[in-house]
């Protein structure tokens, strides 16, 4: 059952914002989101819920002209409307009240969706993402339990509508923004999370390394409907004034708590960046890339210590058992150009994030593996075999991979050709790359176009796996192509806007949404025209055939009730 969006985002039992409906942001100076440019909806479509079990889940239905009916799409945009100071309607909070409630007094147990799968429960959450993949409950529990699938839920981020990552679901993607010490501002970032989910990311990372990294991240996951991942040694690092020597595990796990507070739902932390490790890099053409495992690295050869975050692991898995935040265990030594790609330094880094994973999983925390970065086609296939081997199908999250080091400016495309190649293989999620990539910090246009192309990407995997209804939206849009249905060619889009603006540079008249060709081909030489043309003439030829054979049966038939002579006059004169 469906019903249509009522324009607030109010549903699944939530109560908005409780109370008054207002919530006390944090605020620097003059508004931090004042003037924020609105974000259109998309044309011809519109939010409805499908209501199943007590829930109410997203999609966004696309109408269509012709007589077709009208084609649901898996929606991340979240509820519409929403004034930004308020943050967005806390969907999850009955549930999550529900499940504290229910602790024995005082107790601060674990709360991660992997805890109670193991139980046996299916949560809400669970359920809700079984209707969004449209699958049972019970799969999405058994996949969770197994650990080969996570559903990032921080009790705090009650805002969030439950989404699941894992190779057995559809392949999701993950969108980076944040500030620098360099540029942007809040109201910008929050602009680049609304914007990013708008045009599909699953989950939106907040990198921030500039001022107000605090204040910044709660307005980001305040108004977020989907799960935020941060690096919080980057916060560590700015407590410590910049030098990566002062770092301690008490400052970090205070870090950690700080944001688990705030609603995080995955920490990206770079535990397997080993003292031993550290001079197989010495040799690579790009050295170590990543700034958390660059950080980590200094770190340990500074004290000639082993990585306290190896070290300490077991205490920050109570940390995060506490609030449902997953780990995505850090590829620090990932290879930063395809010259380094599958080297012994990031082998080796692998191999201890299978051993910290089992830890992990003996805590009943959630954990996915990061993975690279730099890789030619021809090695994908081997990360993804190799990954799945060390960390026991634990969800697979790259970067790209960029597949070539040759065209900054233009690395959204280098590196959607590897995430197609690796989510085919196996990876469940992949962190997009923007046109800025190695260049400088992406603003929105950058943010739209990595969205786009890894959305791409992640659905030309689903394809190439054979995912249930993959293909479906393909086929609408090709049938509305080949029937020269303009909008509705345009609607079924990833981005509709761009589609019909290209359209439009030289057809721009309302007549040209109706013709039998494009400016690509012109009137005479389309191949769908020309073919719709072949086809009508099949048909009258088969016409004419099946009169043609009825004609000669009717002969047939005189022949044999005039006695079969061959000759009407009597016998054969010879």
């Amino acid at each position: 059952m469906t019903t249509n969006g009522n324009g607030n985002g109010n549903g699944n039992g939530g109560n908005g914002n409780g109370g008054n409906g207002k919530r006390s942001l944090p605020q620097a100076g003059s508004d931090p989101v004042a003037n924020l440019p609105a974000i259109e909806g998309f044309p011809a479509s519109e939010k409805v819920y499908v209501e199943r079990d007590g829930l109410r889940v997203p999609v966004r239905r696309i109408h269509l002209d012709g007589g077709e009916p009208p084609f649901d799409v898996y929606d991340t945009s979240g509820p519409q409307g929403i004034d930004p100071h308020h943050g967005l309607p806390k969907l999850r909070k009955p549930w999550i009240d529900a499940r504290l409630a229910a602790e024995p007094g005082g107790s601060r147990g674990n709360r991660s969706q992997m805890h109670y799968a193991r139980r046996g429960i299916v949560t809400p959450e669970m359920q809700f993402v079984a209707i969004r993949e449209n699958v049972t409950g019970e799969f999405v529990r058994d996949e969770i339990a197994r650990g080969r699938a996570i559903l990032p839920a921080n009790i705090n981020h009650p805002e969030t509508e439950p989404m699941i990552i894992g190779r057995n679901f559809l392949v999701k993607i993950n969108a980076n923004i944040g500030n620098s010490a360099v540029t942007s501002t809040i109201g910008e970032e929050v602009d680049k999370l609304r914007w990013a989910v708008k045009w599909g990311a699953d989950t939106v990372m907040d990198l921030s390394t500039g001022k107000l990294i605090h204040e910044t991240r709660e307005w980001i996951v305040r108004n977020s409907p989907v799960p935020i991942g941060t690096v919080p040694i980057y916060q560590c690092l700015e407590k410590a004034g910049g030098d990566p020597e002062k770092l301690s595990i008490e400052m970090f796990l205070d870090t950690l708590i700080e944001q688990a507070e705030q609603g995080v739902d995955y920490f990206t932390i770079h535990a397997g960046v080993r003292l031993a490790y550290i001079p197989y890099t010495a040799n690579r053409l790009t050295g170590i890339v990543s700034r958390g495992g660059s950080i980590m690295a200094k770190w340990c050869l500074a004290h000639h210590k082993e990585n306290f975050l190896y070290t300490e692991f077991e205490r920050i898995c109570e940390v995060m058992k506490q609030y449902d935040v997953a780990f995505s265990l850090g590829d620090g030594l990932r290879p930063g150009s395809t010259a380094d790609a599958n080297d012994r330094a990031q082998l080796a880094e692998l191999e201890t994030l299978g051993e910290l994973t089992e830890i992990a999983w003996k805590h009943d925390v959630q954990t996915m593996i990061e993975g690279p970065g730099h890789v030619g086609m021809h090695k994908i296939k081997e990360n993804v075999e190799l990954q799945l081997k060390i960390c026991k199908e634990a969800p697979f999250y790259t970067l790209g991979p960029l597949v070539t080091d040759i065209a900054p400016g233009y690395d959204h495309i280098t590196s959607a050709i590897g995430a197609a190649m690796i989510g085919w293989f196996g990876t469940a999620m992949l962190c997009y790359v923007t046109p800025k990539e190695h260049l400088g910090l992406p603003d929105r246009d950058d943010v739209k176009a990595g969205v786009i192309a890894y959305k791409i990407a992640a659905h030309a995997a689903d394809l190439a796996k054979g995912h249930p209804g993959a293909q479906d939206r393909d086929n609408a849009l090709s049938k509305a192509r080949f029937e020269f249905r303009w909008q509705d060619q345009f609607h079924l889009s990833l981005d509709p806007d761009t589609a019909k603006d290209f359209h439009d540079e030289t057809l721009p008249a309302p007549a040209a949404k109706g013709a039998h060709f494009c400016s690509m081909c012109g009137p005479k030489f389309c191949s769908m025209k020309i073919t719709e043309e072949v086809r009508e003439m099949a048909k009258a030829q088969a016409a004419q055939a099946i009169d043609v054979e009825a004609g000669l049966a009717a002969k047939a038939a005189e022949f044999r009730e005039g006695g079969q002579k061959i000759y009407a006059g009597g016998d054969d004169p010879h």
